[in-house]
């Protein structure tokens, strides 16, 4: 009988936590049912094999040593205030949304109602949305898990009077981490809506230690604000704009950065990578998304440690989206039916 990946279900303070560990004790995941939030993604640095016979606990009497490869929320007051926005899942819209104002189905729409001053919103409600565990399967090599939230209804969220079920399904394996959010318009009305991803990255070093290498063609230009100009003045073409060209790998340095980048090139199996590598190790961490764009932050305003990771974030539009005439086709969801955003990363360990 194989011995297969383990799940238990924990705390974080008062909020409940799933935890998942090889059966090796090669890798280990915690998540956040608030939010399906990722907390932390640890693995083996050395290499790691299978186990194909169930050994006695006291049998693993040395554990691999595990390094964590994302900066997670740390505590319970760090996921409820969710600054930095740590590994959120963002849904039903990423980045910024112009004034919390925008237009759809002939209606004007105030995410903000009543509030003056700064207006500023992001990244959705997924992300402080109550998740729960409602499947899990788990082999040798891999679990998989299946969380649902059902709480984004008409009523719930000022100036989002629309219905949606959000499935987002875990799968981890050895070296990898796959992530798959599902969203069904279980409404009456066609609903804008896009998804995206928040983590930050970390190989142990400092942000100004790590080369990085994006296969992205254009720059999306933004005012002071962060949101993108109108229509083709937001597209740069990264041949006029070397400062931000990763197309060959490149030292971050002190680049500071909180930009998109548009018009990725996919590989052969139809999946982008973007790689951030260590250069004194050898260590690699390949994000990969199939479709969308990438928006790379590199933390320099976050409350706890500063450029000590990097946000590489998968998202299915660019920010401001639903103010944007030329997404309107690609934020449309009808009634009854599901759309899905893949995307995820795998670890590449010391080759030093």
């Amino acid at each position: 009988m194989p011995y297969e990946y383990r799940i238990a279900e924990g705390r974080l303070g008062d909020e409940p936590t799933v935890t998942v560990s090889a059966p090796d004790g090669a890798v280990r995941v915690v998540l956040a049912l608030r939010g399906a939030t990722l907390l932390s993604w640890q693995v083996a640095r050395g290499a790691a094999g299978q186990l194909t016979e169930l050994p006695e606990l006291t049998e693993l009497t040395e554990l691999p040593e595990l390094t964590e490869l994302v900066d997670g929320y740390r505590g319970e007051a760090e996921l409820l205030s969710q600054d930095g926005v740590r590994a959120g899942l963002l849904a039903p819209f990423s980045n910024r949304v112009a004034d919390g104002r925008y237009h759809h189905g002939g209606r004007g729409h105030d995410l903000l109602p009543g509030r003056v001053g700064d207006r500023t919103i992001y990244h959705g409600f997924a992300r402080e949305a109550p998740f729960r565990l409602i499947g899990a399967t788990t082999t040798a090599d891999s679990a998989r898990l299946l969380l649902r939230s059902t709480s984004i209804r008409p009523d719930r969220y000022p100036g989002y009077p629309f219905a949606l079920d959000l499935d987002v399904e875990y799968t981890i394996g050895r070296r990898e981490l796959g992530i798959e959010i599902r969203a069904t318009n279980v409404g009456e009305t066609t609903a804008p809506y896009a998804s995206g991803w928040h983590p930050y990255f970390t190989l142990s070093r400092p942000v100004d230690d790590l080369v990085l290498q994006i296969p992205a063609h254009t720059l999306i230009r933004t005012d002071a604000t962060l949101i993108p100009l109108r229509g083709k003045e937001a597209l740069l073409p990264l041949d006029r704009c070397p400062g931000m060209d990763f197309r060959t790998p490149r030292r971050l340095g002190d680049a500071v950065i909180d930009a998109c980048f548009a018009d990725l090139t996919p590989g052969p199996d139809g999946r982008t990578e973007t790689v951030l590598s260590d250069p004194a190790t050898g260590a690699e961490l390949r994000l990969w998304q199939h479709g969308g764009y990438l928006h790379v932050f590199t933390g320099d305003t976050l409350a706890r440690d500063r450029r000590a990771s990097i946000a590489l974030e998968p998202v299915e539009v660019p920010t401001d989206a639903y103010n944007r005439p030329e997404q309107a086709n690609a934020l449309s969801l009808e009634p009854g039916r599901q759309r899905e955003f893949r995307f995820g990363v795998t670890y590449r360990p010391s080759t030093h």
